[in-house]
């Protein structure tokens, strides 16, 4: 019988319970899950490579037939690279549908043996993205139900030097207006 081996490609930045979700449910699907960190130059990371790595790792010790590496390049030939038939992607609206069509039929046109399965994640994490998730996050929202205990700790920890930055930056500013008033009186 042939064992199917798919990735799961992303920049995971942050990871969510809307990736892990595909994740978990993908791991029942394919024999084996490679969890594959994108090195994007284009984009500027909230988390290193390395961070996002970790925190998948952390998230999937669980999952006896998932890993978790890092890639640049074309997924197609990462793909080919570690033996992969398929690659998995997550789909909440019809925009994503779109820009994950357009990607797929580039795949197949580049490695026609190279199969893409689309999973819809479960409704609760339909509307989650790392993007807003990291825009709560900045503007101090609660992320709790958005993302794994893990990763909301280490966006606390990534956030706070700039929620410090912009209460110091506030006390400073009230500090100015009481010396400018005393000095007016």
């Amino acid at each position: 019988m042939k064992r199917i081996k798919a990735i799961y490609p992303g920049s995971f930045d942050p990871p969510t319970n809307g990736h892990l979700d595909l994740i978990e449910r993908g791991s029942k699907i394919f024999d084996e899950l490679v969890v594959a960190v994108l090195r994007n130059l284009e984009k500027a990371p909230l988390f290193s490579v390395a961070d996002r790595r970790k925190m998948l790792e952390a998230m999937t010790s669980g999952f006896d037939n998932v890993s978790v590496e890092t890639f640049d390049g074309l997924t197609v030939e990462y793909a080919m690279t570690v033996g992969a038939s398929a690659v998995l992607r997550g789909i909440r609206a019809i925009s994503d549908y779109e820009y994950e069509l357009q990607m797929a039929l580039m795949n197949r046109k580049l490695q026609p043996s190279l199969e893409t399965v689309f999973m819809m994640p479960a409704e609760k994490y339909s509307y989650i993205s790392s993007r807003l998730v990291r825009e709560v996050a900045q503007l101090g929202g609660n992320i709790d139900s958005l993302v794994p205990e893990l990763v909301a700790q280490k966006l606390r920890e990534k956030m706070d030097p700039a929620l410090k930055f912009v209460e110091q930056a506030e006390r400073k500013s009230a500090q100015r207006q009481t010396r400018s008033r005393k000095k007016r009186s």
